[in-house]
């Protein structure tokens, strides 16, 4: 079977089991990865690699590296070993020293491959792409991390994903120490201001929701302390202080007196984390973790 029709072909059931289990711990769908991955593939090589397989010949093998070229923390080192094993088939050597989640240096080997040379740079971008976007992730979410160190706070993200990669997004900001947020519509109501419009207030929009959803986690949204105070009089446990200044978030936090868990948001920046963290919330939600993150610089170098 050609590598294209194998690519085409590809099932679940050809997930390495070493690899399922690695993204089962990690709380990774591995058919959603599968799909990610397959479709990324058929994206970048519906047939042939016209630069690849005519300039290299096919029995020619190498080793390559993935390498750090600036420092940061990483993730999506599993998953761009499985494009490889999509691509070049699960008869090749692939060493992963550096685990998702820790932090490495300029000039740290983060991967190695050895297989057919031509196929290792078909397989090169899609792998890249994915290791480098989730340790961009990972990157942006341990500096927040680092910038609350001694605040109380922890740095959460939001549903302002890029489509597709939700998981795998969420998943980043774990490596990079953050904490999730709800991961769909589904498992977590959160009212904001247009559900505030149009149930007529906050609280007849909290109770709507807890008639009909009674089981599920709620938070609702404020943006000023009056809101605030009638959500506590009828014991809304999580409550979202939107666009509020320090001075302001901290009277809140002395109005909740811990009745609530309380969670900043807004515009933050890296810059004003460690102001925002002090003032006694408990999460400050960071959308920029997912929606704005540098790439991480990852390249991939055939050994000489």
């Amino acid at each position: 079977m050609s590598t294209i029709d194998r690519i085409a072909a590809l099932s679940y059931d050809e997930v390495p089991a070493g690899l399922a289990a690695e993204f089962g711990e990690a709380e990774l769908d591995a058919k959603a990865l599968h799909k990610a991955v397959a479709a990324a593939l058929a994206e970048d090589l519906p047939e042939a690699d016209v630069t690849s397989w005519a300039t290299i010949p096919a029995e020619q093998v190498e080793t390559a590296d993935f390498v750090a070229r600036e420092p940061g923390t990483v993730a999506g080192l599993g998953v761009a070993e499985l494009v490889f094993r999509y691509v070049l088939g699960n008869d090749i050597d692939v060493r992963r020293p550096i685990a998702d989640g820790q932090t490495v240096q300029q000039g740290d080997v983060l991967l190695s491959v050895t297989g057919p040379t031509a196929l290792l740079l078909s397989a090169e971008r899609t792998a890249l792409n994915f290791a480098c976007h989730l340790s961009g992730v990972a990157t942006a979410t341990a500096a927040w991390v680092t910038a609350l160190e001694g605040t109380g706070a922890r740095v959460r993200d939001t549903r302002k994903t890029i489509p597709g990669w939700r998981d795998l997004e969420k998943y980043a900001v774990r490596c990079g120490g953050g904490v999730n947020h709800r991961h769909s519509l589904s498992d977590m109501a959160l009212v904001k201001d247009n559900h505030v419009i149009a149930a007529g207030g906050v609280v007849p929009a909290y109770e709507l929701i807890r008639s009909r959803f009674p089981s599920v986690p709620v938070q609702v949204e404020v943006d000023s302390l009056e809101q605030l105070r009638e959500l506590l009089e009828i014991g809304v446990e999580s409550i979202l202080l939107d666009n509020m200044e320090p001075t302001t978030l901290r009277e809140a936090v002395a109005i909740t007196a811990g009745r609530a868990t309380l969670e900043a948001s807004g515009g933050l920046t890296l810059d004003v984390a460690a102001e925002y963290g002090a003032t006694g919330v408990d999460f400050l939600a960071v959308g920029a973790l997912t929606h704005s993150a540098k790439v991480f610089d990852i390249g991939m170098d055939l050994r000489s």
